[in-house]
């Protein structure tokens, strides 16, 4: 039973803005702190941005200023606000609890930025 479903990426220009959702269970998002990765292929899967029970965030150095990431405790849905994208940024995006917990990777959403 999938419990965390990612959404929102696509492809966009660099400079350009997106805004990727997590659907959680209401389970996983009361009991977690939760989390945004992402993994291009061959390299390891990166925390580009948290955020705790209570709403303290944290970003990555590399996303720093750029990407936002909130939370919506009435929808159970985390989300991270891309601005400014950058070819770099191109991955397949994932959320997950902090730490990750392996059964609640899904399929990720992908974002491809590109002119």
């Amino acid at each position: 039973q999938v419990q965390l479903v990612e959404s929102g990426g696509g492809l966009v220009q660099p400079g350009g803005s997106l805004r990727l959702s997590c659907a959680t269970s209401g389970s996983i998002f009361s009991m977690y702190d939760l989390g945004w990765f992402r993994q291009v292929p061959g390299k390891q899967r990166e925390l580009v941005a948290s955020i705790t029970y209570g709403g303290r965030t944290s970003h990555a150095d590399s996303v720093k200023g750029r990407f936002t990431i909130s939370k919506d405790n009435a929808k159970n849905t985390v989300y991270l606000q891309m601005n400014s994208l950058k070819p770099e940024d191109t991955a397949v995006y994932y959320c997950n609890t902090i730490p990750p917990i392996n059964y609640y990777w899904g399929q990720g959403t992908q974002v491809t930025v590109s002119s």
